[in-house]
């Protein structure tokens, strides 16, 4: 069965719709930082207020605990979402209780209401399928169709995601449509030379990730704190970098097989080597099999790639007509470690083809390196989501929407 998407569900005028967004974004002192995955909605909301439908959108902000948390609060999101929208957005200070019944019941058609933060109710994320289902009940009472469009969460069976599906008639919304035909693009028959560009902190947190895609990339590039593990298990000393000496027989086997594939797997050339963790740390550019012979010795650490591998990585990627990128080169959120981040960034802007950059780390960075969502093929909504579907996992919440991969 093919994913059901918002045709599927006729006319919706006059109908209370819940949508299920991700308006999970970061807050610091109550202020959104990044409004991305606000942005991200906006054309299924748009589309369903100019179909006259009555709108509930329910989110996930952080995680709460199962109790109210001011922190936690949506407000601040309604309020950012009213200033997107160009209109007034109501707010219900709870999720199923008196505030949101009677917000739901008060819209007019094309109206749009924000509901409090989902996890606020134990239901949400409870491991207890009963109690998932009770609490989506409650949610389901409040309107009369879902569309499902918080793709950072369809990897996992929640309340919301999975059973509310199951309750009301549903469909995915423009965005879950967009990521699934993007990202299966990168799995199914992608347009050569395809690269892969992994970045982060853990190479256990991408092996799924190669395994799936090792046999369908031409090339193959890592950076990142990961990368030093990579290095290590050849025999390189890496000092006090990012280290998971457990992984050297799954890494070496990851080298051995795309040296048998004919993959080209591209590993530093160069690292930033820093005195400390700390933004103004002391640092020096070490070639990779010299990573020990710096002023700091074994008690330096890598926090980026180095000016040589900017270039190598630069010109695998653009070369490339299809590139997926998850996770950065370094500690980009400090200036000073941050050039191969971008550097990789900016090459993807130059992919004359398809570029995706794959959610989380790696979508907060290239915003905060002042770069535009435009300037790339698509931006995943989803880290964890975009790297379970690359692994060719069966998510839960596209599972729900007729989805099989």
């Amino acid at each position: 069965m093919a994913l059901r998407t918002l045709a599927s569900l006729g006319s919706l005028a006059g109908k209370r719709v819940i949508v299920r967004v991700d308006f999970n974004v970061p807050l610091k002192e109550g202020v959104i930082t990044d409004d991305g995955r606000i942005r991200a909605a906006l054309p299924t909301l748009n589309y369903l207020i100019n179909q006259g439908a009555r709108i509930i959108a329910c989110s996930h902000l952080g995680r709460p605990d199962g109790a109210p948390d001011p922190k936690y609060s949506l407000e601040p999101v309604a309020q950012r979402l009213s200033e997107l929208l160009g209109k007034r957005v109501a707010f219900a200070g709870d999720t199923v209780g008196d505030a949101a019944q009677s917000t739901a019941a008060g819209l007019a058609d094309g109206e749009v209401a924000v509901i409090e933060n989902l996890r606020f109710d134990p239901g949400e994320t409870a491991k207890d399928e009963g109690e998932r289902r009770a609490f989506a009940e409650q949610l389901a009472a409040l309107g009369e169709a879902l569309v499902s469009d918080g793709f950072g969460v369809v990897h996992r069976k929640q309340a919301s995601v999975y059973e509310l599906a199951e309750i009301l008639p549903s469909a995915a919304g423009f965005l879950i449509e967009k990521e699934v035909d993007v990202l299966d693009r990168l799995t199914e028959n992608p347009e050569r030379p395809y690269a892969v560009v992994l970045g982060g902190s853990k190479v256990s947190d991408k092996l799924g990730v190669i395994e799936h895609l090792l046999p369908r990339a031409n090339k193959i590039l890592v950076g990142g704190g990961m990368a030093y593990t990579f290095l290590a298990a050849q025999g390189f000393k890496v000092g006090k970098s990012l280290l998971e000496a457990d992984q050297f027989d799954t890494v070496k086997g990851y080298i051995a097989k795309a040296d048998e594939l004919g993959v080209e797997l591209i590993l530093p050339v160069d690292s930033v080597m820093a005195s400390a963790f700390s933004a103004d740390a002391d640092h020096v550019v070490a070639q990779a099999d010299a990573l020990e012979d710096t002023p700091y010795g074994p008690e330096g650490m890598g926090l980026d790639i180095g000016p040589a591998t900017e270039r190598i990585f630069a010109d695998a990627i653009t070369s490339s007509r299809t590139v997926f990128w998850n996770g950065p080169m370094g500690v980009f959120e400090m200036p000073a470690f941050a050039s191969g981040t971008k550097a990789v960034a900016q090459a993807l802007t130059e992919v004359n083809g398809l570029s995706v950059v794959g959610g989380g780390d790696s979508a907060a960075a290239v915003r905060q390196l002042g770069f535009t969502d435009d300037q790339f093929g698509h931006i995943s909504t989803g880290g964890g989501a975009s790297l379970e579907f690359l692994e060719g996992k069966k998510l839960p919440g596209l599972e729900v929407l007729g989805w099989e991969g």
